[in-house]
């Protein structure tokens, strides 16, 4: 396994499976509340889905390629979609094992019953048929197919089925509606107990009820899901309009190539070969999954208990200062802001844009967008603005996957109310979160900045760990204005003093600051290099920190996601140490920190590790300057590299092991409330 575990390079998909399996062991942890591990494997299953619909079809893409170009991509490809599908197996039985044996127990014990059509009552029996008759009759599709026409079925992407041979030569597949909740919950008769089942569950007694008054052998119907490739394959080129081909292409996702049929293991092997023949789907494309599918539909599963079942809630706390000043401008003009969401509020952000808005000296307000949400007093903000005559340029980014449609759709309403609004770049994804605003002041004027971590987006906001500085720094907001420019094809490179910013000075500037750190440690100082992020996967820099490790620099890292990087190997990266966090909360934040001889260097910004990050995205680096600011974001680093609760080890063989040591108990997402709450306090 040499070319997927290399001693140099782990491979980048098989860490990703190894981050989804830490989602996995927190579904498995007992400490965890019931409903909080059932959303777990909700997360899970959610990932999954996503990593075959993208991972997985662009390694069968580049299958296609000729030789020397597909080396240049990947090596070995087919090996590494059957280690893929041996890991994915793998972890599946585990997923299994976790719901049938723990989850399922679990619920009995606080009086909720997940049953399926085998275990109703009499009296659910008719309720089910009750139900199917009033609800779901109307909306179910049901079509009987020949068994044996090649490619003579379509199932949708990421849609359920049931599928049953109901013939000699015919076979019927239903398409489960969405329309309609996943979950069931029947009318109490206990009084402890409640009995919820899958709508699945309620098709099948129905259905299989039809067609036993047949003369056909008794009939099961088996649960089937297709996911398909999610790429739009859209030709890159400057000429066109590329706003009007990702829409026009947005429909080609329920279409694509199947990337992974998920089949129901008690399906008969000839059923499973038919359904091949008539899906147009190979072996390879098979995955043995449970008896349901779409298991991130239990992020809605109901609680009909009045018990507390989930985590206590940690509700944003507010900013100490921009929770309570007259003015959003008047406190960056006094001092810098840094905000960590969601630990803090999201709102001093959207009352910045407000303020921006109505504001009359505010002339000029440049934004990205790369995830915007669906309904966002944020945005509202951003075309009252344009609509209030202010020089509003949104860049937004509509080749961010998955959020296509949502952003066109603002992109439109900024556009209507007055905003220019420019799209995508060919060739390069804009990934920075950066705001810009100008303001004439007795005929002065004065820029500030907002630069962070994670997108512009009320939801997220409340999930994702990140940070957020907003600054009115002559040199940082000077350099944010050359980033726009350069986005407006103003001006071609923008030479930064302060900033780093991704394809121009980044890469550059990141290796400056580990070369510093081995040269501290070559004269016999000390070399201290701390980064967090979400992947490290760029072998330019994974190489830049071997080099620090054999040079004695102290490499300390927090990667909640890929890690291509070998730690503790003698020789390469004995001193690199690597933990990851899977909590509550999404960690996404960039934090980037070299020890500088005593005098530390602290950066935040958008941009993971990785090639696409550093050579094809627009991304902003900026540094923290500010040093009450610099101590926080010190502290709070601390805090996760103390973390042994919800800390795994990211070792050579990426096992994910628990942090476990006898140093007092540090759960470092509850810790930070507590620290930002004993700010508030104090």
């Amino acid at each position: 396994m040499a070319s997927l575990y290399g001693k140099k390079i782990y491979h980048r998909d098989l860490s990703w499976l190894r981050f989804n399996h830490r989602v996995l062991q927190e579904a498995a942890d007992k400490r965890n509340p019931l409903y909080e591990r059932i959303k777990f494997l909700a997360i899970f299953s959610s990932n999954l889905d996503e990593f075959f619909r993208v991972r997985v079809s662009d390694i069968r893409q580049i299958k296609a390629l000729d030789k020397p170009l597909r080396k240049k991509l990947i090596s070995k490809p087919n090996k590494v979609l059957k280690e893929i599908k041996k890991q994915v197996d793998i972890q599946q039985n585990e997923f299994g094992e976790i719901f049938q044996n723990e989850i399922i127990p679990q619920l009995a014990k606080e009086g909720i019953h997940l049953i399926r059509q085998e275990d109703f009552s009499s009296h659910q029996k008719e309720i089910a048929t009750q139900y199917y008759e009033e609800q779901l009759k109307a909306i179910t599709k049901v079509s009987c197919n020949p068994c044996t026409e090649k490619d003579s079925v379509f199932v949708k992407n990421e849609r359920l089925y049931l599928a049953a041979k109901t013939g000699e030569d015919t076979f019927t597949m239903v398409e489960i509606p969405d329309s309609e909740p996943r979950f069931f919950v029947f009318p109490k008769e206990e009084s402890n107990s409640f009995y919820v089942t899958f709508i699945d569950d309620i098709l099948r007694y129905n259905l299989q009820k039809q067609f036993d008054n047949t003369d056909t052998d008794e009939v099961k119907f088996h649960s089937i899901k297709i996911s398909r490739d999610a790429e739009l394959y859209i030709e890159d080129e400057f000429s066109g309009n590329l706003m009007q081909k990702i829409k026009n292409a947005l429909p080609k996702r329920d279409t694509g190539q199947a990337t992974r049929v998920l089949i129901d293991p008690e399906m008969p092997q000839d059923f499973r070969e038919i359904l091949k023949k008539v899906l147009d789907v190979n072996h390879t494309d098979v995955v043995l999954g449970g008896r349901y599918h779409n298991f991130k539909d239990f992020m809605k599963f109901p609680n009909p208990t009045s018990k507390q079942l989930e985590n206590e809630k940690l509700p944003p706390l507010p900013h100490p200062v921009l929770s309570n000043c007259n003015s959003i401008f008047e406190a960056i003009d006094k001092k810098d802001q840094l905000l960590h969401y969601p630990y803090q509020s999201f709102d001093p952000v959207i009352k910045l844009m407000e303020e921006a808005a109505t504001d009359p000296q505010v002339t000029t307000i440049k934004m990205t967008i790369y995830r915007a949400a669906d309904e966002s007093k944020l945005n509202d903000a951003i075309a009252l603005a344009a609509k209030n005559g202010k020089d509003v340029t949104i860049f937004i980014e509509v080749k961010a996957r998955f959020d296509e449609q949502n952003n066109l759709k603002w992109g439109a309403i900024f556009k209507e109310n007055g905003a220019r609004v420019i799209y995508s770049y060919p060739d390069i994804k804009v990934h920075s979160k950066i705001l810009y605003i100008e303001k004439e002041t007795n005929g002065k004027s004065k820029r500030y900045a907002y630069i962070a971590t994670g997108n512009f987006n009320e939801n997220t906001a409340k999930l994702y760990t990140d940070f957020g500085l907003m600054t009115a720094h002559k040199k940082i907001t000077k350099d944010l204005k050359k980033v726009f420019l350069v986005l407006e094809r103003e001006l071609i490179v923008p030479k930064t003093k302060r900033l780093l910013v991704s394809p121009f000075t980044a890469r550059e500037r990141f290796t400056a600051l580990v070369e510093n750190e081995i040269a501290l440690a070559n004269a016999g100082k000390k070399g201290i290099i701390t980064l967090k992020m979400n992947s490290l996967q760029d072998k330019g820099m994974i190489q830049e920190l071997y080099k620090a490790s054999n040079a004695g620099v102290e490499v300390r890292l927090l990667i909640r996601g890929i890690c291509s990087l070998v730690p503790g190997i003698e020789g390469q990266s004995e001193n690199i140490y690597i933990t990851s966090i899977v909590d509550r909360f999404l960690e996404h934040g960039r934090i980037y920190i070299f020890g500088n001889d005593g005098d530390e260097q602290i950066y935040i910004g958008s941009a993971d590790w990785m090639t696409r990050n550093l050579t094809h995205r627009i991304e902003v680096i900026t540094p923290i300057l500010d040093e009450t600011h610099k101590k926080t974001i010190s502290d709070l680093i601390d805090l996760q590299l103390q973390d042994n609760i919800k800390a795994r080890i990211v070792d050579a063989k990426q096992q994910n092991k628990y942090v476990q040591n006898t140093n007092p108990k540090v759960q470092s997402q509850l810790a930070t409330y507590s620290y930002f709450k004993d700010e508030i306090l104090n």
